[in-house]
């Protein structure tokens, strides 16, 4: 059994953006590598949108952790979540609007035939 003494941050597919380089780009973890050593490193390439792959630190427990140098992941699943709350209540604002057009459409024909 391997004794591991770090803790991850990243893995691969994961997409991020460099807080202090956001001329880079958004960025995607394409390779990610542990050490079977107590005391190696871990580390994550990650190819950016300036079409350059870099290279961090991927353990938490160490003081040059990507984290800490300021690498930001985007939680996608909490944006889809987000658009999909979005789109509900465009579609209530939608449904609200089309009954309310119906309404005064009805409104007329009402009075009309009233007035006969």
């Amino acid at each position: 059994m391997i004794a591991t003494d770090y803790s991850l941050f990243l893995s691969v597919g994961d997409r991020v953006f460099h807080k202090k380089f956001l001329r880079w780009g958004m960025g995607i973890v394409v390779e990610e590598r542990r050490s079977e050593l107590p005391g190696g490193f871990c580390y994550v390439r990650i190819n950016f949108q300036d079409g350059k792959l870099r290279v961090f630190d991927n353990n938490f427990k160490s003081e040059g952790c990507c984290y800490y140098a300021g690498i930001q992941k985007i939680d996608t699943e909490r944006e889809v979540r987000r658009s999909k709350k979005q789109e509900e209540r465009i579609k209530k604002k939608l449904i609200k609007l089309i009954m309310q057009t119906r309404k005064m459409l009805k409104a007329p024909k009402e009075e009309e035939a009233q007035k006969s």
